[in-house]
């Protein structure tokens, strides 16, 4: 728990600052207040358990705080930063840091070690595959619809067939049709992290987000479709 906390941590601080450097606030007061109040929001997370039953007010105190400091910070220094960056600034706190908190938030429940690898979804693997329709021509024309759909259905596969393999295995006794559900929804919805991810870029002319990771780009070159995929993994999983 705590070690995956941690690297949870790390890594939202590292994709937080290669979101910003497209913004060109990575260090500059917009984005040094985004780090701090992400390693606030890290505390809370970390100290919720301990906090009062209504601990829901203590993460929105930080984001209302944070939004306060991010406007401060644009009055007292203008002209220097635009409205854009200033809501670059706050879009990426919950983008990077609070959606990739879910990921150690799946870990530490009841079934974690299981439910955790759920945010892993076969998309990864089949999204790439060859098709005709293209699902996002402009943005990424590898990408295509037949592709999509088999991301979709070998996610829920991959769900069906890691729940059998738990159930015998681990003795997790976990429903196999809501880990198929599961899977559909992450598999569907990880494709639209990966577009998002390459729109943004797109936007600002960049091939990469980073250069940390060799032949593959920065953190959130990697980790597009986990941001958007540990939430609802996350929520689903509770719910079903």
């Amino acid at each position: 728990g705590n070690i995956l906390f941690g690297t949870v941590l790390v890594i939202s601080l590292i994709g937080l600052s290669e979101l910003y450097k497209v913004f060109k606030i990575e260090k500059k007061p917009l984005g040094i207040c985004g780090y701090l109040f992400t390693i606030g929001y890290y505390v809370l997370l970390y100290m919720s358990s301990l906090l009062s039953k209504g601990n829901h007010d203590w993460f929105m105190m930080l984001f209302l705080g944070y939004l306060i400091c991010l406007m401060a910070i644009m009055v007292f220094a203008y002209p220097t930063y635009h409205a854009d960056q200033l809501m670059a600034a706050y879009f990426g706190l919950f983008y990077v840091a609070v959606m990739l908190s879910y990921i150690y938030q799946i870990r530490i429940e009841v079934g974690g070690v299981f439910k955790v690898w759920l945010v892993y979804t076969c998309a990864y693997c089949v999204g790439m595959l060859i098709g005709k329709h293209k699902m996002a021509p402009v943005l990424s024309p590898k990408k295509s619809v037949e592709g999509g759909i088999g991301g979709i259905v070998g996610a829920a596969l991959i769900g069906v067939l890691y729940a059998l393999a738990i159930n015998k295995w681990g003795g997790a006794g976990v429903g196999v049709a809501e880990f198929a559900i599961i899977g559909a929804a992450g598999g569907a919805i990880s494709q639209i992290g990966d577009l998002a991810a390459s729109a943004i870029k797109r936007n600002y002319n960049i091939k990469d987000y980073g250069k940390l990771i060799p032949g593959h780009g920065g953190i959130l070159d990697r980790f597009d479709s986990v941001i958007i995929t540990a939430p609802l993994i996350y929520f689903l999983s509770n719910i079903l």
